[in-house]
Protein backbone atom coordinates (compact mmCIF):
# COMPACT_ATOMS: atom_id res chain seq x y z
CA UNK A 1 0.00 0.00 0.00
CA UNK A 2 1.44 3.81 -1.18
CA UNK A 3 2.85 5.38 2.04
CA UNK A 4 1.59 8.25 3.23
CA UNK A 5 4.27 10.79 2.28
CA UNK A 6 3.08 13.59 0.11
CA UNK A 7 4.39 12.03 -2.22
CA UNK A 8 7.40 9.33 -3.26
CA UNK A 9 6.68 9.34 -7.12
CA UNK A 10 7.19 12.05 -8.96
CA UNK A 11 4.20 11.27 -10.85
CA UNK A 12 1.59 12.28 -8.73
CA UNK A 13 1.59 15.05 -5.78
CA UNK A 14 -0.86 14.64 -2.95
CA UNK A 15 -0.96 18.08 -1.05
CA UNK A 16 -3.62 16.49 2.02
CA UNK A 17 -2.74 12.91 2.54
CA UNK A 18 -5.25 10.48 4.01
CA UNK A 19 -4.80 6.66 3.96
CA UNK A 20 -7.81 6.44 5.32
CA UNK A 21 -10.42 8.07 3.42
CA UNK A 22 -13.10 6.13 2.02
CA UNK A 23 -12.12 6.54 -2.03
CA UNK A 24 -9.62 8.35 -4.09
CA UNK A 25 -10.01 11.15 -6.69
CA UNK A 26 -7.01 11.40 -9.51
CA UNK A 27 -6.83 15.10 -11.01
CA UNK A 28 -5.35 15.21 -14.36
CA UNK A 29 -4.14 19.03 -15.33
CA UNK A 30 -5.07 20.67 -18.58
CA UNK A 31 -2.25 21.71 -21.02
CA UNK A 32 0.40 23.74 -19.77
CA UNK A 33 -0.73 22.56 -15.76
CA UNK A 34 0.35 21.59 -12.91
CA UNK A 35 -0.30 19.35 -9.99
CA UNK A 36 -0.27 22.85 -7.88
CA UNK A 37 -3.56 24.31 -9.58
CA UNK A 38 -5.54 21.80 -8.58
CA UNK A 39 -4.06 22.34 -4.64
CA UNK A 40 -7.55 23.76 -3.71
CA UNK A 41 -9.41 21.00 -4.82
CA UNK A 42 -7.32 18.55 -2.88
CA UNK A 43 -7.99 20.33 0.05
CA UNK A 44 -11.67 21.01 -0.01
CA UNK A 45 -11.92 16.93 -0.82
CA UNK A 46 -9.61 15.95 1.52
CA UNK A 47 -12.15 14.79 3.81
CA UNK A 48 -14.15 12.23 1.30
CA UNK A 49 -11.14 10.63 -0.53
CA UNK A 50 -7.44 11.11 -0.69
CA UNK A 51 -6.88 13.31 -3.92
CA UNK A 52 -4.03 12.54 -6.35
CA UNK A 53 -2.95 15.24 -8.56
CA UNK A 54 -1.07 14.22 -11.29
CA UNK A 55 2.04 16.16 -12.47
CA UNK A 56 3.02 15.61 -15.93
CA UNK A 57 7.24 15.56 -16.65
CA UNK A 58 8.95 19.16 -17.42
CA UNK A 59 7.01 21.28 -14.96
CA UNK A 60 7.80 22.00 -11.02
CA UNK A 61 9.49 19.39 -9.26
CA UNK A 62 9.75 17.46 -12.68
CA UNK A 63 11.25 20.87 -14.25
CA UNK A 64 14.33 18.90 -15.36
CA UNK A 65 12.54 15.65 -16.79
CA UNK A 66 11.80 15.71 -20.75
CA UNK A 67 8.36 16.54 -21.26
CA UNK A 68 6.06 14.25 -23.32
CA UNK A 69 4.21 15.50 -26.66
CA UNK A 70 1.72 12.89 -27.05
CA UNK A 71 -1.57 11.66 -25.53
CA UNK A 72 -1.25 7.81 -25.84
CA UNK A 73 2.28 7.75 -24.35
CA UNK A 74 1.61 9.99 -21.19
CA UNK A 75 -1.25 8.05 -20.47
CA UNK A 76 0.69 4.73 -21.03
CA UNK A 77 3.07 6.16 -18.46
CA UNK A 78 0.49 7.51 -15.95
CA UNK A 79 -1.32 3.99 -15.82
CA UNK A 80 1.92 2.30 -15.24
CA UNK A 81 2.35 4.28 -11.96
CA UNK A 82 -1.13 4.36 -11.28
CA UNK A 83 -1.56 0.82 -10.83
CA UNK A 84 -0.13 0.75 -7.35
CA UNK A 85 -2.85 3.66 -5.93
CA UNK A 86 -6.12 1.54 -6.99
CA UNK A 87 -5.89 0.03 -3.01
CA UNK A 88 -9.74 1.79 -2.99
CA UNK A 89 -12.52 2.77 -5.10
CA UNK A 90 -11.06 5.50 -7.54
CA UNK A 91 -12.64 8.56 -9.48
CA UNK A 92 -10.67 10.15 -11.92
CA UNK A 93 -11.30 14.17 -12.83
CA UNK A 94 -9.60 15.58 -16.38
CA UNK A 95 -9.63 19.12 -17.19
CA UNK A 96 -9.07 19.89 -20.82
CA UNK A 97 -5.90 18.22 -21.69
CA UNK A 98 -6.55 16.15 -18.39
CA UNK A 99 -9.95 14.73 -19.78
CA UNK A 100 -8.41 12.97 -23.00
CA UNK A 101 -5.10 11.58 -20.89
CA UNK A 102 -8.08 10.66 -18.15
CA UNK A 103 -10.02 8.67 -21.07
CA UNK A 104 -7.02 6.77 -22.13
CA UNK A 105 -5.69 6.00 -19.04
CA UNK A 106 -9.00 4.12 -18.36
CA UNK A 107 -8.80 2.62 -21.81
CA UNK A 108 -5.73 0.86 -20.41
CA UNK A 109 -7.12 -0.13 -17.09
CA UNK A 110 -9.23 -2.28 -19.44
CA UNK A 111 -7.07 -3.30 -21.81
CA UNK A 112 -5.10 -5.11 -19.17
CA UNK A 113 -8.38 -6.43 -17.36
CA UNK A 114 -8.11 -4.50 -14.11
CA UNK A 115 -10.22 -2.79 -11.86
CA UNK A 116 -9.72 1.26 -13.18
CA UNK A 117 -12.00 3.58 -11.65
CA UNK A 118 -15.66 4.06 -10.89
CA UNK A 119 -16.37 6.60 -12.64
CA UNK A 120 -14.98 9.27 -15.02
CA UNK A 121 -15.60 13.06 -14.98
CA UNK A 122 -14.41 15.19 -17.88
CA UNK A 123 -14.16 18.50 -17.42
CA UNK A 124 -14.13 21.26 -20.66
CA UNK A 125 -12.46 18.79 -22.87
CA UNK A 126 -14.20 17.92 -26.17
CA UNK A 127 -14.81 14.46 -27.34
CA UNK A 128 -11.96 12.55 -28.20
CA UNK A 129 -12.81 11.35 -31.49
CA UNK A 130 -13.69 15.09 -32.46
CA UNK A 131 -10.64 16.71 -34.48
CA UNK A 132 -9.27 19.78 -32.45
CA UNK A 133 -9.14 22.73 -35.00
CA UNK A 134 -6.74 24.65 -33.67
CA UNK A 135 -2.78 24.63 -33.69
CA UNK A 136 -1.20 26.74 -30.80
CA UNK A 137 1.86 24.34 -30.73
CA UNK A 138 2.61 25.92 -34.00
CA UNK A 139 2.15 28.98 -32.97
CA UNK A 140 5.41 31.72 -31.68
CA UNK A 141 5.86 31.50 -27.99
CA UNK A 142 4.40 34.75 -27.94
CA UNK A 143 1.56 33.96 -29.46
CA UNK A 144 0.77 30.54 -27.57
CA UNK A 145 1.81 32.43 -23.96
CA UNK A 146 -1.20 34.97 -25.00
CA UNK A 147 -3.41 31.96 -26.05
CA UNK A 148 -2.87 30.79 -22.87
CA UNK A 149 -3.81 33.86 -21.43
CA UNK A 150 -6.80 34.02 -23.27
CA UNK A 151 -8.63 31.23 -21.94
CA UNK A 152 -8.18 32.02 -18.58
CA UNK A 153 -6.06 29.83 -16.53
CA UNK A 154 -2.66 32.01 -16.29
CA UNK A 155 -1.88 35.19 -15.18
CA UNK A 156 -1.32 37.69 -17.58
CA UNK A 157 1.97 38.65 -16.03
CA UNK A 158 3.74 35.93 -17.22
CA UNK A 159 3.88 37.53 -20.24
CA UNK A 160 6.28 40.20 -18.55
CA UNK A 161 8.52 37.90 -16.84
CA UNK A 162 11.42 36.47 -19.32
CA UNK A 163 12.45 33.99 -16.53
CA UNK A 164 9.09 32.55 -15.63
CA UNK A 165 8.15 31.76 -19.90
CA UNK A 166 11.20 30.00 -20.48
CA UNK A 167 10.33 27.79 -17.62
CA UNK A 168 7.02 26.99 -18.94
CA UNK A 169 7.25 27.35 -22.70
CA UNK A 170 8.48 23.55 -23.23
CA UNK A 171 5.96 21.93 -21.17
CA UNK A 172 3.45 24.26 -22.95
CA UNK A 173 4.37 23.03 -26.49
CA UNK A 174 4.21 19.60 -25.39
CA UNK A 175 0.98 19.28 -24.31
CA UNK A 176 -0.55 21.31 -26.98
CA UNK A 177 1.39 19.16 -29.41
CA UNK A 178 -0.05 16.30 -27.73
CA UNK A 179 -3.96 17.09 -27.23
CA UNK A 180 -4.07 19.04 -30.78
CA UNK A 181 -2.48 15.56 -32.23
CA UNK A 182 -4.64 13.36 -30.44
CA UNK A 183 -7.94 11.87 -32.15
CA UNK A 184 -9.64 8.73 -30.24
CA UNK A 185 -11.51 6.19 -32.69
CA UNK A 186 -15.13 6.98 -32.81
CA UNK A 187 -15.98 3.41 -31.44
CA UNK A 188 -12.93 3.79 -28.51
CA UNK A 189 -15.15 3.67 -25.72
CA UNK A 190 -14.65 2.90 -21.61
CA UNK A 191 -16.94 0.72 -19.53
CA UNK A 192 -17.58 3.55 -16.42
CA UNK A 193 -19.96 5.84 -16.34
CA UNK A 194 -19.10 9.30 -17.72
CA UNK A 195 -20.10 12.69 -16.53
CA UNK A 196 -19.21 15.23 -18.46
CA UNK A 197 -18.78 18.91 -17.10
CA UNK A 198 -18.63 22.21 -18.95
CA UNK A 199 -18.48 26.23 -18.96
CA UNK A 200 -21.52 27.37 -20.63
CA UNK A 201 -19.81 30.10 -22.62
CA UNK A 202 -16.79 27.89 -23.16
CA UNK A 203 -15.46 28.20 -26.68
CA UNK A 204 -12.85 26.23 -26.86
CA UNK A 205 -15.05 22.96 -25.92
CA UNK A 206 -18.42 23.85 -25.92
CA UNK A 207 -21.59 22.11 -24.67
CA UNK A 208 -22.49 20.53 -27.90
CA UNK A 209 -18.57 19.28 -28.39
CA UNK A 210 -18.36 17.91 -24.62
CA UNK A 211 -22.40 16.09 -25.13
CA UNK A 212 -20.32 13.77 -27.94
CA UNK A 213 -18.38 12.05 -24.43
CA UNK A 214 -21.78 10.10 -24.55
CA UNK A 215 -20.81 7.76 -27.43
CA UNK A 216 -17.87 6.85 -25.42
CA UNK A 217 -19.20 5.01 -22.74
CA UNK A 218 -21.37 2.00 -22.29
CA UNK A 219 -21.67 2.53 -18.21
CA UNK A 220 -23.70 5.41 -18.65
CA UNK A 221 -23.52 9.32 -19.38
CA UNK A 222 -24.56 12.87 -17.64
CA UNK A 223 -23.69 16.40 -18.30
CA UNK A 224 -23.51 19.55 -16.52
CA UNK A 225 -23.24 22.75 -17.46
CA UNK A 226 -21.60 25.59 -15.03
CA UNK A 227 -21.33 29.45 -15.72
CA UNK A 228 -18.20 30.20 -16.97
CA UNK A 229 -15.93 29.59 -19.30
CA UNK A 230 -13.00 27.25 -20.49
CA UNK A 231 -11.91 27.77 -16.61
CA UNK A 232 -15.02 27.87 -15.10
CA UNK A 233 -13.45 25.61 -12.61
CA UNK A 234 -11.68 27.92 -10.61
CA UNK A 235 -14.97 30.08 -10.01
CA UNK A 236 -17.01 26.88 -9.32
CA UNK A 237 -15.22 24.90 -7.27
CA UNK A 238 -17.79 24.65 -4.45
CA UNK A 239 -20.01 23.49 -7.04
CA UNK A 240 -17.92 21.12 -8.84
CA UNK A 241 -16.78 19.49 -5.86
CA UNK A 242 -19.88 19.10 -4.24
CA UNK A 243 -20.71 17.06 -7.49
CA UNK A 244 -18.12 14.79 -7.05
CA UNK A 245 -18.24 14.32 -2.94
CA UNK A 246 -22.15 13.35 -3.60
CA UNK A 247 -20.75 10.78 -5.93
CA UNK A 248 -18.46 9.60 -3.56
CA UNK A 249 -21.53 9.74 -0.90
CA UNK A 250 -23.37 8.21 -2.55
Amino acid sequence: MPSSAAVDNPWFRRFNPSDFAPARIVIFPHAGGSASYYMDYANALAPYADVLAVQYPGRQNRFAEPTIDSVPELAEQVYQELRGWVDRPVVFFGHSMGAAVAFEVTRRFARDGLAGPERLFVSAGRAPSLPRDSAVHLMSDDGMLEEIVRLGGTDERILDAPALRELIIPALRADYTAIETYLAAPDAVVPQPITALVGETDANATVEQVAQWERHTTGGFSLRVFPGGHFYVAEQLDAVVRLLTAHLRG
